[in-house]
């Protein structure tokens, strides 16, 4: 049977107030129809159903097994929609589960350390976190929310700006004791290069040399699919790596790793977003407080 056109939800209401408010008349002024209209659309029902619902007497009207059973279901139904409307609502505590997709470095240095906050401040919110550095379709992917490097290409993307970072190459001092520390552009020619093994909108590490931004090729002899598999081989010493300096500013101070080269920095930043894909309509507002954190509390500037 064809079904594509019957309002269900419509049905069920009418006949869970026929039924709460004791009679066609009170419902009808409940839901703006007339009493005719209501008896109409509860025979309807009764037709559709192949089954009779009520007991009609002039006095009152009795519900039939069959009629009770849908009345207790039906107002079990409106009562989910009410409550489904409710948590999607901007005034309601924002709940349910978030996809996020984002980078290994970014979830390491940046996101876990806030995430008991965000917890503390959203308890309804569960997350599911998927971390890779290559940029994914997120319909195809079913991802709420991503976390992006790079410049951001025109789309339906909406999103919210997490800084700019500089970027460094830097290297373990066991690995500049055994290789020797690059004084020059042309020293990296024989220095072993760490790159990342997937595409991106800088191919290669942008120096200064002399009045030119020439663009020295990475990953000669290792390439790693994101960039907290870069930064370990660095430090344990596999050779020369450029990476976001929030990734390793810890590793600096601390010694484990050395910047290079910094005099010929052409001073390029990196840009982070965290982007949702937007459909014309309202931001949930799990997905709404998600944005907002990020763009307060996740910066990588």
């Amino acid at each position: 049977m064809h079904r594509v056109n019957i309002n269900r939800t419509g049905e069920m209401e009418v006949f869970v107030q026929v039924i709460e408010l004791g009679g066609f008349s009170h419902a009808a002024r409940s839901l703006g129809m007339t009493p005719s209209a209501v008896s109409k659309l509860i025979t309807r029902l009764e037709t559709r159903l192949g089954t009779r619902l009520l007991n009609r007497s002039t006095r009152q009207l009795e519900l039939t097994p069959e009629g009770c059973a849908f009345f207790e279901r039906s107002a079990a139904i409106l009562a989910n929609i009410e409550e489904a409307e409710r948590q999607a609502g901007r005034g309601e505590q924002p709940a349910g589960p978030i996809r996020l997709n984002t980078s290994a470095s970014y979830a390491t240095h940046i996101l876990a350390p806030l995430l008991p906050d965000f917890f503390a401040a959203y308890p309804e919110i569960t997350l599911d976190l998927v971390q890779t550095d290559i940029v994914i379709d997120l319909l195809a992917e079913r991802t709420d929310v991503a976390v992006r490097a790079g410049p951001l290409k025109s789309s339906s993307l909406i999103a919210r700006k997490l800084g700019d970072s500089p970027v460094m190459i830097v290297a373990a001092p066991e690995y500049l004791e055994r290789a020797g520390k690059p004084k020059t552009v042309a020293d990296l020619e024989r220095h072993t290069r760490i790159g990342f093994g997937y595409v991106r909108h800088v191919t290669g590490w942008p120096l200064r040399d002399g009045a030119q931004i020439v663009e020295c090729p990475s990953g000669n002899t290792i390439r790693a699919s994101d960039g907290e598999a870069v930064r370990h081989l660095a430090l344990n010493g596999v050779g020369l790596a450029r990476l976001a300096a929030f990734t390793i500013r810890d590793d600096i101070a601390s010694g484990r790793l050395v910047p290079v080269l910094g005099a010929f920095d052409p001073g390029g930043k990196e840009s982070f977003h965290a982007v949702y894909v937007g459909q014309g309509g309202p931001v949930p507002a799990r997905v709404r407080v998600l944005l907002d954190f990020l763009a307060q509390r996740g910066k990588v500037s």
